[in-house]
């Protein structure tokens, strides 16, 4: 249901309805908590808020900006004291196509001068505005509106301003037959004759709505009697809101301590959850896998590489592209996504692999091993969610945001943009199901991988990027004990781990389509500015 119906629905009920002041999207929200139907944007409170008087001092754009916070925090409608409509029929029509473009439900106008004075500061000094006038603001309001159910009321100052009850009931009957969908009748009078007179004579010809604040003691039973549609509770969580700060202050300024106020004020705790808190910790889980799930990630960089004299004094990690190492590019790629927990497993000329944000596991045995021993000697590090890259690829950033938010044990990502020329270096996958040019189908499986793979087995080149859960570390650990019990443990590869591993558990497989490159050759490295 709109927002603007739910209003109208509690305008035109049989029984006498609430609705509670508001002064921006936190006080909303503890409203609607409350268990109120709807909300009452006081101009007094919201003006308030701002620190300035009740006098159109804020702009009706500023008070727009605050009421879209409180729309957005709520589920519940709004209704606006939009004051005199903020100038003439053609400000109001403006008004009004703003306030439903933020889902207001509807906007109370008063008939008086634009500025407004508050109706409680010399009441009798502030002029009315012609009836015919505020009609035609009633009527521009209607015409614009585009919701069928964008309710507008029509508040009646003839009390307030000194006027009897013949004048306050003449404007009433004016405002109604212009299109308004209620009246709300003010006074400033301690108890409720104004009121009664009015409900006297007016005969429930049309909705009626009051803000009881000068006439609070009048029992709330005497409303249902009267036939009111509505009352508002109009300015007093602003008035609650400055009275607990005063005093807070004024005890800290005091005591020059928390002691005597912490246990009398909300929690922070509380605070997060009126903001959400929660929901958007789902949603990083949802959105952003990495600050939701603390993933952490291994590169394995001890290899020199075979880049003649590229690779001479470095590891071919720190080759540059773009102006960055291959190694400094991965690390930014980690921490876009909240990864900051990063292992890296150097070798060759580990003293030059210099970074603050890393922690370092030295192979000493760099150039009698493979990959797979600097794997197993960061066993240590594969965790709940760790991904695990290759140190002399570059891909984009993409390529880990779908690799994070894949929910199988083990996940490789895996190249369908391959080919068979030069694969000495490659890693050639083949599958559960051929990839058929669908980049999201589900449900592929790794059943080999090897760098010597026939043609029509090849499915695909792994990357040398993949990630595991919770259980699938635990199964690439296992794998990892098993395997380095082999006498050649020291020469296997990543390969040999995958191969042990779906003899006993499946391997997910994520397509790609390009966007990646390993350094094998000088080509490999010229190509790369193009990642």
């Amino acid at each position: 249901m709109r927002k603007s119906t739910m209003l109208k629905n509690i305008i035109n009920s049989n029984e006498l309805e609430f609705i509670m002041e508001a002064h921006n999207g936190l006080s909303a929200k503890i409203v609607e908590e409350a268990g109120f139907k709807g909300i009452w944007g006081s101009g007094l409170s919201l003006s308030a808020a701002l620190g300035v008087r009740d006098n159109n001092e804020a702009s009706w754009t500023q008070i727009l900006d605050v009421l879209e916070f409180m729309s957005d925090a709520t589920s519940i409608p709004i209704l606006l004291d939009g004051d005199t409509g903020y100038g003439n029929f053609n400000n109001m029509r403006r008004l009004v196509r703003k306030l439903e473009q933020r889902n207001i439900a509807g906007v109370c106008i008063e008939d008086k001068l634009f500025p407004k004075t508050n109706s409680f500061i010399g009441g009798e000094a502030q002029p009315l505005a012609d009836i015919n006038e505020f009609a035609g603001k009633i009527k521009a309001a209607k015409d614009t509106q585009i919701d069928p159910d964008f309710v507008v009321v029509a508040r009646v100052e003839a009390f307030i301003a000194g006027w009897g009850l013949n004048e306050a009931l003449r404007r009433a009957e004016a405002y109604r037959l212009a299109g308004a969908d209620a009246v709300l009748i003010h006074s400033k009078k301690s108890n409720s004759s104004d009121i009664e007179a009015f409900m006297k004579e007016w005969n429930n010809r049309h909705p009626v709505v009051i803000v009881p604040t000068k006439y609070y003691s009048t029992p709330t039973d005497r409303f249902r009697e009267l036939g009111i549609a509505l009352a508002i509770w109009a300015n007093h969580n602003i008035r609650a809101t400055i009275d607990i700060i005063q005093r807070t202050s004024k005890q800290i300024f005091k005591d020059q301590s928390l002691i005597n106020v912490e246990d009398k004020v909300v929690s922070v705790s509380e605070i997060f959850r009126l903001q959400g808190a929660e929901e958007l910790k789902e949603a990083e889980k949802k959105y952003l896998p990495a600050t939701g799930k603390n993933v952490n990630s291994i590169i394995l960089a001890a290899s020199q590489g075979d880049l003649g004299e590229l690779t001479k004094e470095i590891p071919k990690t720190l080759l540059e592209v773009n102006g960055k190492s291959l190694l400094e590019t991965q690390i930014e790629n980690y921490n876009k996504v909240g990864i900051k927990d990063i292992s890296v497993v150097t070798g060759f000329e580990n003293n030059k692999i210099a970074f603050t944000n890393i922690q370092s596991i030295n192979n000493n045995i760099y150039n009698k091993t493979k990959e797979l021993y600097s794997l197993y000697l960061a066993k240590d590090k594969i965790k709940d969610n760790t991904v695990i890259s290759y140190g002399d690829i570059i891909f984009r950033s993409y390529i880990l945001n779908d690799l994070l938010n894949d929910n199988s044990d083990i996940t490789v990502i895996v190249d369908a943009d391959y080919n068979t020329k030069n694969n000495k270096h490659k890693d050639f996958v083949t599958n559960s199901k051929q990839y058929n040019k669908d980049l999201y189908q589900v449900g592929v499986q790794l059943t080999h991988i090897s760098t010597n793979a026939e043609n029509r087995d090849i499915h695909g080149e792994f990357i040398g990027l993949w990630k595991v859960n919770k259980t699938g570390a635990n199964i690439v650990k296992q794998a990892l004990d098993t395997l380095s019990k082999n006498e050649a443990f020291n020469k296997m590869t990543s390969n040999d781990l995958f191969n042990e591993i779906i003899k006993t558990h499946p391997i997910a497989v994520k397509y790609i389509k390009g966007s990646w490159i390993d350094i094998d050759t000088f080509v490999d490295l010229q190509n790369a500015n193009k990642i």
